[in-house]
């Protein structure tokens, strides 16, 4: 009786484990990290990155790129925020990057950065498909190098590896128009990442430098000022003008209020937003939305 029961649950186990080596052959469950690992993708000690494994290997990754002004900000501020939390419930790899910063880093070589943390996560994680979302001026750097090739091809990548751009009440996608009817407490901030040069100016304009080609889709979302509505609108055109897939999406929120809002409240189900974005990467992730 007990030969018998011992042989039952060693043939059981080696069912499961027959079961488990299958499932794992699939590329299925990963064991997911509670804490992000950090990596570096350049010698500066800004050039880092902290990153959560999807659900499943090589599943979809979302890269944000955090705000502030271009000159300060910092990838911590995805550790327990609502956004990781959705992300990962849905099975996303997440990624949050750090960059250099101005004024001792120019807004070109923060562009170089998001391109160059992209490389380095598509080199380690393989992900399926990519969308880079980025809040203020990361909006306006995701939207740069979703619209101007050049800091993708500095990387080894191309707008074939974008599934998607979201920038989250980004304004800058025109620096000339943003300095001169942008609010007046934020001219000195734009000056600074942006100088007075007027070509250099159209070279960091997203809006600008939409011209095919381009990543394929956008999603572009903001609150109800009036200067991220006049940006976020400009953009969406020039896109959909040189052949790209934009929709541009407004919401509750006005002043500094709203702008910080819709970045602390995405991945909030009752918060508007999240369902608009969650219908976004289904659709550019090739999943199935609810």
């Amino acid at each position: 009786m007990l030969r018998a029961l011992f042989l039952l649950l060693a043939c059981t186990g080696l069912l499961l484990s027959a079961g488990a080596q299958s499932q794992a052959s699939r590329g299925s469950p990963v064991q997911r990290a509670e804490r992000a690992q950090t990596l570096s993708y350049g010698t500066d000690p800004l050039q880092a990155l902290d990153y959560w494994p999807g659900a499943t290997e090589g599943a979809p990754l979302v890269v944000f790129v955090h705000g502030g002004g271009w000159s300060k900000g910092d990838k911590r501020m995805m550790h327990g925020s609502d956004k990781l939390r959705h992300w990962q419930a849905q099975g996303y790899a997440v990624a949050s990057l750090n960059y250099r910063l101005v004024p001792d880093a120019t807004v070109e070589q923060q562009a170089e950065d998001v391109a160059a943390a992209v490389a380095l996560l598509k080199a380690r994680l393989a992900p399926r498909r990519i969308a880079l979302v980025g809040h203020s001026a990361g909006a306006h750097l995701v939207a740069l190098v979703g619209t101007d090739p050049a800091y993708l091809r500095g990387a080894g990548l191309s707008f074939a590896d974008i599934a998607g751009v979201i920038p989250l009440d980004g304004a800058a996608y025109d620096v000339a128009a943003q300095l001169g009817d942008g609010p007046r407490i934020m001219q000195r901030t734009y000056r600074a990442a942006f100088g007075a040069d007027p070509a250099r100016q159209a070279k960091l304009s997203p809006t600008i430098q939409a011209g095919a080609p381009d990543a394929a889709a956008f999603l572009i979302l903001h609150v109800e000022r009036d200067d991220g509505k006049r940006q976020s609108e400009a953009l969406g055109q020039a896109l959909r003008r040189a052949g790209a897939a934009a929709e541009v999406r407004a919401f509750a929120g006005k002043g500094l209020r709203g702008h910080m809002e819709i970045n602390r409240r995405l991945g909030d189900p009752d918060y508007p937003a999240t369902a608009v974005l969650d219908r976004f990467l289904a659709q550019v992730f090739g999943q199935a939305a609810d």
